[in-house]
């Protein structure tokens, strides 16, 4: 039996892609191990799986700004790699798979020192802090996006991201009798990311009355961050988020908005989502949302609108422009749909260089 250590953590981001990669690898007979951090997301999301064995190791974050913790985080990071080193010479897998987060570092360096070959993947147009000090320790970097490639030092291969299988299973009539919906009008799933987005939610809110005369409004805003004046507003539904719901609700979605996470990305791809992209701003982040939708964009993918332009009356205008351009995106997806799922490109490179 072949052993595999998968590892990626510290948002939800870095961990479904392992969990796209799970049902398969043990039904080829793989015998599963992930690393990650205690009390951490990745491991209340593994938990899910009784034939995957979890193992916490210390964690520290790797930040480019200043914090408090940068004194201390450094001696977490030099205590975690020692244990993924111990960790790895015990189990002697024949392969580690890092979909990054600052929790792989410590696992990646512990591959290395055990000979153990590393497949990294890149969800993003640019590489985040994991994985620049992954990569030249890995065989290969399987890239999200075709325009990564080139950036990834010779070792760079187009896979697309591997996605969950589950979500290709929702029924559209069941969608529409979940969340109270007819078809009457259409719907348009709103998506912040998994914490909720500020900006996108406030205007939502204000252009409640300009977008449910066109469209019935489903709205996942983030834990917390419900309003419960809005309750019973007339096709209008909010959730904090989905879990078993979320494959049905993107089946009665006909057009959405959404940041422009990468995960988020290629879901709506595999879907065919005609989608308006509204990507994190520069100064909110490293500045890869934006180059996300921007690579959509010129694909046909998607819309894309700037945080900076974001106003009541441009969200709604550019939800009916969405929509009246719904077939053009479509058509643009479809001719993509080979390079949809990611599953069977990134196991094949596992596979190559497992030993």
């Amino acid at each position: 039996m072949k052993r595999i250590v998968l590892t990626g953590g510290g948002t939800a981001g870095h961990v479904t892609p392992n969990m796209a990669l799970i049902p398969r690898l043990l039904a080829d007979g793989w015998d599963v191990h992930y690393v990650g951090a205690a009390n951490s997301v990745e491991q209340q999301l593994i938990a899910r799986y009784p034939n995957v064995t979890f193992h916490a190791i210390a964690v520290g974050k790797l930040r480019r700004y200043f914090d408090l913790k940068n004194f201390s985080d450094p001696f977490r990071v030099i205590k975690g790699a020692f244990q993924a080193q111990a960790l790895i010479r015990k189990l002697k897998p024949n392969v580690v798979f890092s979909k990054g987060g600052f929790v792989s570092v410590p696992v990646v360096y512990g591959a290395k020192l055990n000979g153990v070959p590393i497949v990294i993947h890149e969800s993003d147009m640019t590489p985040g802090l994991a994985n620049r000090l992954s990569a030249p320790l890995a065989k290969v970097e399987c890239c999200t996006f075709p325009e990564a490639v080139p950036q990834a030092h010779g070792k760079g291969v187009y896979t697309g991201t591997p996605i969950r299988p589950e979500i290709f299973n929702g029924d559209r009539q069941r969608g529409l009798n979940t969340f109270g919906f007819d078809d009457e009008k259409p719907v348009l799933m709103v998506v912040g990311g998994s914490s909720g987005a500020r900006a996108i939610n406030a205007a939502v809110v204000e252009a409640l009355p300009q977008l449910t005369q066109n469209f019935q409004v489903l709205h996942l805003r983030g834990r917390g961050n419900l309003g419960a004046d809005l309750e019973g507003t007339p096709g209008y539904v909010q959730c904090e988020y989905l879990n078993e719901e979320m494959a049905d609700a993107y089946a009665c979605a006909d057009l959405m908005i959404s940041r422009a996470g990468s995960n988020a990305l290629c879901e709506i791809l595999a879907l065919k989502k005609p989608a308006l992209l509204i990507p994190y701003p520069k100064e909110a982040s490293r500045g890869d949302q934006i180059l996300n939708a921007e690579s959509f964009r010129k694909r046909g993918f998607s819309h894309v609108m700037m945080q900076e332009d974001l106003t009541p009356q441009a969200l709604a205008d550019a939800a009916i422009a969405l929509y009246h351009d719904r077939g053009a995106l479509y058509d643009a997806m479809a001719a993509d749909a080979a390079e949809t799922n990611g599953v069977d490109k990134v196991l094949e490179q596992i596979y190559k260089y497992a030993k």
